[in-house]
C-alpha cells in the first residue's frame, strides 16, 4: 500500500515515470539490473536488506541513484547507507510535495539527508573516532572488488583493469 502511494505521487506529479516496484532487496536488485533506471528508491527494512541491495547496486558499472525512503532514523543504517553509496535518506514520513522535491533534488544530482537526521550526521563525523579495531579490511570487500584488488596488485592500471572485467575504468577508481 505504502509502495502503491509512493509511485501513484511520483506519477501524478507528471515528473517521473515508475519503471517497477519491487517488495523485496533480490527483486529490486534485479529490476534495477533490467530496467536501468536513473533514481532507485529502497528501505533499509525491506526483506533481504535494503542495505545488502544498495551494497549490490552500487557494484554495477553504472549504478542510478539511490535514496534509502525508510522508517529508520539508526545512526548505524544512516551512516552505512551513506558510506555505501545513497545519495539520499528520506523518513517515511515525508509528504508528497516534499518527495517530489527531493527526488527532483536526486534527479538533478543533488543529495539530500532528512534534515532529523543531518544533526546525527554531522556529530558521528566529528565524534573522536575510536582505536582501529584488528579487523581485516579485505573481509567488507565484495567479490567484484576482490577482483578489481586482485588485478591492481598484479600491476594493471585501472583501464586495464577494466577491461579485463568489462567495467568502466571510472567505475574501477571508484
Amino acid at each position: 500500500l505504502f509502495r502503491d502511494g509512493v509511485a501513484r505521487t511520483l506519477v501524478e506529479s507528471d515528473l517521473f515515470e515508475v519503471v517497477g516496484q519491487a517488495s523485496t532487496g533480490r527483486e529490486a536488485v534485479a529490476m534495477i539490473a533490467a530496467h536501468k533506471p536513473d533514481i532507485a528508491l529502497l528501505d533499509i527494512s525491506m526483506p533481504d536488506g535494503g542495505l545488502w541491495a544498495l551494497s549490490q547496486v552500487m557494484t554495477s558499472p553504472e549504478p542510478p541513484r539511490v535514496a534509502m525512503l525508510t522508517v529508520s532514523e539508526e545512526d548505524d543504517d544512516v551512516m552505512q547507507a551513506l558510506k555505501a553509496g545513497a545519495t539520499g535518506y528520506l523518513l517515511k514520513g515525508v509528504g508528497a510535495q516534499e518527495l517530489v522535491s527531493v527526488v527532483s533534488d536526486l534527479a538533478a544530482g543533488r543529495s539530500y539527508l532528512a534534515p532529523s537526521l543531518a544533526i546525527k550526521v554531522l556529530a558521528a563525523m566529528n565524534a573522536p573516532r575510536a582505536a582501529p579495531a584488528d579487523d581485516d579490511p579485505l573481509d567488507g570487500l565484495t567479490k567484484r572488488e576482490e577482483d578489481i584488488l586482485r588485478l591492481v596488485s598484479e600491476g594493471k592500471s585501472n583501464k586495464e583493469v577494466g577491461r579485463a572485467l568489462d567495467l568502466q575504468e571510472k567505475t574501477v577508481k571508484h
